[in-house]
């Protein structure tokens, strides 16, 4: 898994949202520095509102940091780069009218992948992620882990090196989640794909990942990080080992009083910047 160049550098990064005075003024993000191994699962965890989605966007270009840069195999993020990475978001976006199979499709119609070779990358893709037999049903038609492995699938089609994956299985049930973790758990073993994970889930973070960063509450920065030394695919056992148990409980240990901050400051009306009358809130997710 080492290599002399990382597969994501984060270098000094922050980043706001709004300026200083504004209303929905945010210092989402502070000084943040990071390198992603090549081949590495790493997790970002920490409170609601802390900068980790904001973070993922900016290693996929998605929008630029205030300070600080990004580069992903030793190139500079200035933009969207389709050939180098994908996404996989909480919801599947899925549309309706297609099938899972043209669903698939379409994501390697927008990379510019010649069309005589759509086909086999879609095959390939659906039967990583076990939905081969699915492949002419519509999403209306599946389950939501099922939707979420077409998503997944259609993230595979793209053949990047690396995935992010901003709390892909949130919305499901826990059962699903442990499944679906088991499958990308396989994957990555199969792959050595490079995939930067945000969760709020502590034992789906020690479960699925190489490495754990933990962000403090906004502005956020990392805290600390956190080796989970156990091979890839894991399996259902490593959940009861106590080996499991203890990086649970040193990740809580690290985020309570983390939460705690976070938490006091939603349920208090922020202040803008210079503002001497009556507080206002501000709901921006971060």
């Amino acid at each position: 898994m080492a290599s002399a160049q990382p597969a994501i550098r984060v270098n000094g990064v922050s980043h706001q949202f709004g300026e200083p005075g504004e209303a929905r003024y945010v210092q989402a993000l502070l000084d943040t520095s990071l390198d992603v191994t090549r081949g590495e699962l790493l997790c970002l965890i920490g409170p609601s509102g802390c900068g980790k989605s904001t973070l993922l966007g900016i290693m996929g270009g998605l929008f630029a940091p205030t300070t600080g840069a990004v580069a992903v195999a030793g190139k500079p993020v200035r933009g969207p780069m389709p050939r180098d990475l994908a996404f996989v978001f909480q919801e599947s976006a899925l549309f309706p009218w297609n099938t899972v199979r043209e669903n698939v499709m379409l994501g390697m119609t927008f990379q510019g992948v010649a069309k005589a070779e759509r086909g086999a990358r879609a095959r390939r893709a659906l039967e990583a992620v076990g939905l081969i037999d699915f492949a002419e049903h519509y999403p209306g038609q599946l389950s939501g882990g099922m939707r979420q492995r077409a998503a997944l699938a259609r993230a595979l089609s793209l053949e990047t090196d690396i995935l992010l994956m901003d709390e892909p299985f949130g919305a499901l049930d826990e059962q699903t989640r442990m499944v679906l973790g088991e499958d990308l758990s396989v994957l990555l073993s199969r792959s050595n794909k490079t995939i930067v994970f945000v969760t709020h889930s502590l034992g789906e973070a020690v479960f699925l990942a190489d490495r754990v960063a933990v962000f403090s509450a906004r502005p956020g920065t990392i805290k600390q990080i956190i080796v989970v030394d156990e091979p890839h695919p894991r399996k259902p056992s490593f959940m009861t080992a106590p080996k499991f148990h203890a990086l649970r409980d040193q990740l809580y240990g690290l985020l309570h009083d983390e939460i705690r901050k976070a938490m006091s400051e939603t349920t208090q009306p922020r202040r803008r910047y210079g503002q001497t009358g009556p507080a206002e809130t501000d709901g921006e997710r971060v």
